[in-house]
């Protein structure tokens, strides 16, 4: 498969509009290690190759357990994550597959007690953003390098 375009050369206005939302997410209370999680388990239920390898080489590179990140795809059959982290990859499976479920209010229940009003918004600017990177990428066909 090869590569439609490349999006960073074809519209650096567009790609520097995506990278304000990722100043704004290092920027944000998140912690390292839940951003990655979040990033990967948004990349493979959109079955996006070059994120899910970005991203679970980014998360190694910051010290995340290997085995963590195999069980992204399982996170509820393991213990593996904390109730934080559980939170956030539903909110991020929700969020994902909005089309399918509007995000439930059990959803919004089970994750409201770990993330205050701005890191919510901060989560879901990070949700929003990993989700439009997947559609370039898998839209113009970025593979893994």
């Amino acid at each position: 498969m090869s590569q439609r375009i490349d999006f960073y050369q074809a519209s650096p206005e567009a790609i520097k509009a995506m990278i304000g939302l990722e100043k704004q997410i290092a920027r944000s209370t998140l912690e390292p290690p839940l951003i990655e999680l979040v990033r990967l388990r948004a990349s493979q239920i959109n079955g996006c190759a070059y994120c899910v390898d970005t991203h679970s080489s980014d998360a190694r590179k910051h010290g995340e357990d290997p085995r963590r990140l195999a069980a992204v795809c399982a996170w509820r059959e393991t213990p593996f994550f904390s109730e934080r982290e559980r939170a956030a990859l539903a909110w991020t499976e929700s969020l994902t597959l909005v089309s399918e479920n509007h995000v439930p209010d059990a959803v919004w229940e089970e994750a409201r007690p770990h993330f205050s009003d701005t890191e919510f918004t901060d989560l879901t600017l990070l949700v929003t953003a990993i989700n439009g990177w997947n559609r370039f990428a898998i839209a113009f066909r970025k593979a893994p390098e």
